[in-house]
């Protein structure tokens, strides 16, 4: 009994499992929520609010992130096709995170670790394909992957 009035531990409130299990996901979710907050209200199309790429600025070359916030702008308006126009892979990038992000909450929920297991063909599948949006959108016929 002496050892537990010795403890502070022993005093202080626990919060419960399953909220303390959700901060994390909570803490991600209000910071992306602010960020898109952000691009929503200030519009990336009207110059001078955001930063130029600086690959895009030197070399005339898109990168994979060229579009990036206009594509959210876009995207947290409503309008899909324009969205898409801006960076198409944006777009997928902002499901796949929706889809890990509810996988993420639902594991915490159920008290259940969340293991993303990414091996070496899901790596280079994942550079690959963001090698081949990048050289396809500064191709010629690649045009309409233009920002």
């Amino acid at each position: 009994m002496d050892a537990d009035r010795r403890d502070p531990s022993h005093y202080l409130p626990h919060p419960p499992a399953r909220a303390a299990r959700l901060a994390a996901p909570a803490a991600a979710l209000a910071a992306v929520a602010a960020a898109f907050g952000y691009v929503g209200t200030v519009d990336p199309n009207e110059p001078g609010h955001y930063p130029v790429c600086p690959l895009l600025r030197f070399t005339g070359v898109y990168c994979p992130g060229c579009g990036g916030l206009r594509s959210a702008h876009a995207f947290l308006h409503g309008d899909l096709p324009a969205a898409l126009q801006a960076n198409a892979l944006a777009v997928v990038g902002y499901l796949a995170l929706a889809v890990l992000w509810t996988v993420w909450v639902v594991r915490a929920v159920r008290g259940r670790p969340v293991r993303l297991d990414l091996g070496p063909v899901h790596l280079w599948t994942l550079g690959g394909s963001l090698l081949v949006f990048t050289l396809v959108r500064n191709l010629p016929f690649g045009d309409w992957l233009h920002p």
